[in-house]
């Protein structure tokens, strides 16, 4: 390239093409490659962390509203007849119920003495969305009334976890008879 040649092309850059050099120049002076490497590792560590940020979202109050079942029970469940084997409450019952035999959902019938110790199940509630702790005790000290029986083995564990297990008669220390009557499904709280 001659002398004269490069003095041509210093005449043909534009005015947008010196300020973009002066400003170019200018930053390239005042950084290091090292700075710049560094500044774009923070920026692409904090980019995936944005969608962490809290923002309302319109979307997020209508679905919150909806509460899937967490079990194929619970999907069915209802919260009016205590009387039937789909009250929410009965989830993990299995034996005959003492509402339909006398008592209520949480008391024996007359002439029967409650089981010292209970079977625990954890019940979604459709009615107001949360899952409560059901203490599951057997009546004990008359024969089987046999009005409704119901098999519902939400969170069911095996025999060898028995404070989960509904096949167990638990009619063992009453101080009575240790024939099986009937069944209740207590509220001992909500579960976490």
């Amino acid at each position: 390239m001659l002398p004269s040649d490069n003095k041509n092309m210093n005449m043909d850059k534009t005015l947008f093409d010196q300020a973009t050099e002066a400003v170019l120049r200018r930053f390239a002076g005042r950084s290091s490659r090292r700075g710049i490497l560094a500044r774009l590792g923070g920026l692409a560590a904090a980019v995936p962390l944005f969608p962490l940020l809290p923002v309302s979202r319109a979307s997020a109050a209508s679905t919150s509203a909806k509460v899937k079942a967490p079990t194929p029970f619970a999907a069915k469940a209802q919260t009016k007849d205590e009387t039937a084997c789909d009250y929410w409450r009965y989830c993990a019952i299995d034996g005959n119920l003492c509402s339909t035999c006398g008592g209520g959902i949480h008391s024996c019938p007359p002439g029967t003495a409650p089981s010292p110790t209970s079977w625990i199940g954890s019940c979604y509630n459709p009615q107001d969305g949360n899952s409560y702790m059901i203490a599951y005790r057997d009546c004990c000290g008359q024969d089987s009334c046999n009005e409704v029986t119901c098999l519902n083995t939400d969170a069911e564990q095996p025999a060898y976890r028995p404070m989960a297990n509904n096949d167990i008669i638990w009619c063992f220390g009453t101080g009575t008879s240790e024939m099986y009557n009937c069944s209740t499904a207590a509220v001992i709280g909500k579960a976490a």
